[in-house]
């Protein structure tokens, strides 16, 4: 299976403990390591949230939803279940910005 950053896989991550949130998710790892590794940085995607500094609205499949920053993970590609689109190249900018605002110091 081809891996892109920026695609949106269905995500098995059963079991999920406490808050972490399941299901659709943003692959945000670099094509570098998602094409050599067994492993991929994901953001889990959520329609159930509200709107905190850290995530990103965006539509899929039709319904609003928030790539949830601060809730990136590693995880490996065996929990890949399929390919649901890739991402807006507008909303590939808001995330990009909105991870250096929080992961880089000016």
């Amino acid at each position: 299976m081809v891996v892109n950053q920026y695609d949106i896989f269905w995500v098995n991550l059963e079991p999920t403990m406490g808050s972490e949130i399941s299901r659709p998710c943003l692959i945000i790892s670099p094509n570098e390591m998602n094409h050599n590794l067994n492993t991929v940085l994901i953001a889990p995607i959520t329609t159930a949230s509200k709107t905190y500094p850290t995530r990103v609205r965006l539509r899929l499949e039709g319904k609003t939803g928030w790539i949830v920053l601060d809730q990136i993970r590693c995880i490996d590609k065996i929990r890949l279940i399929s390919k649901a689109e890739t991402l807006d190249r507008d909303i590939v900018k808001k995330v990009k910005n909105k991870i250096k605002e929080m992961l880089v110091d000016d």
